[in-house]
């Protein structure tokens, strides 16, 4: 954090439309520079490989194949996978600074005591973020594969592209990932004062069912077993984000 960072948690100030602009701009910078070097870790072919191989153990279990690969059919699709693949590694290395500076970005619209949760919730939601992965890939990943590579197997095996599983897979750790922090997201607006716990729970019908629907919309399959994994937990940690934005609130 930079001495201008420290003086504007502490001190504040408003801004004109020019100076937003240009503020979005070094903010941007800094989180596509963030991403970038952390990226660039997980492209060294043999960190990048053995990622690679770690997101593939759940389909070996599934099918029950120490050694199962899927194929590929074309020509870059291996290189696409592996770029892939880094670029997950490098968000979420990158996650406390691009947290950090979202929140640096919205702060001159806060209080001098508001301004002081941004290094907070910023720990917290790469905390989350970091949970919701390993959740995505010890417990939803293990039983959607499991029911999706063993349905139907007595008139068809799985033989699956790379490049379609990997997307498959890190899109689910994103998702579940950015779940995992909506109860700090709860718990910001009711500091801001924009949501109440009350509020929140008298709609908890609405919660329930807004989660399936963008369950539906954000999971990359159709199964019912994968979009109510995801939707199970946004539910759970809905209604934890009430109880924590009572705290802040009461």
């Amino acid at each position: 954090m930079t001495s201008a960072d420290h003086r504007e948690l502490t001190e504040g100030g408003s801004m004109t439309l020019l100076e937003h602009l240009l503020e979005l701009r070094t903010r941007m910078t800094w989180i596509a520079g963030a991403v970038i070097a952390g990226s660039f870790v997980f492209f060294l072919p043999p960190i990048g490989f053995r990622l690679i191989g770690v997101l593939l153990h759940p389909a070996r279990v599934a099918v029950d194949e120490p050694d199962w690969t899927p194929i590929f059919i074309e020509p870059l699709e291996n290189i696409v996978t592996f770029f892939q693949v880094g670029l997950l590694g490098g968000i979420t290395v990158a996650m406390p600074v691009i947290v950090y500076h979202v929140l640096r970005f919205v702060s001159p619209a806060l209080t001098r005591s508001e301004r002081l949760w941004v290094l907070p919730i910023a720990l917290g939601a790469s905390i989350s973020f970091v949970l919701g992965l390993a959740f995505a890939y010890w417990v939803v990943l293990p039983l959607t594969l499991n029911f999706l590579l063993t349905f139907g197997n007595e008139f068809a095996e799985p033989e699956l592209r790379i490049g379609n599983y990997i997307n498959f897979v890190t899109r689910l750790l994103l998702v579940l990932g950015l779940v995992f922090e909506t109860p700090l997201v709860v718990m910001g607006l009711a500091k801001l004062g924009a949501v109440r716990a009350g509020q929140l729970l008298r709609r908890w019908r609405i919660a329930v069912v807004g989660s399936f629907l963008l369950s539906a919309v954000v999971t990359p399959t159709i199964d019912p077993v994968t979009q109510s994994l995801v939707a199970g937990p946004m539910v759970l940690l809905y209604f934890v984000g009430i109880g924590l934005a009572w705290l802040v609130r009461r």
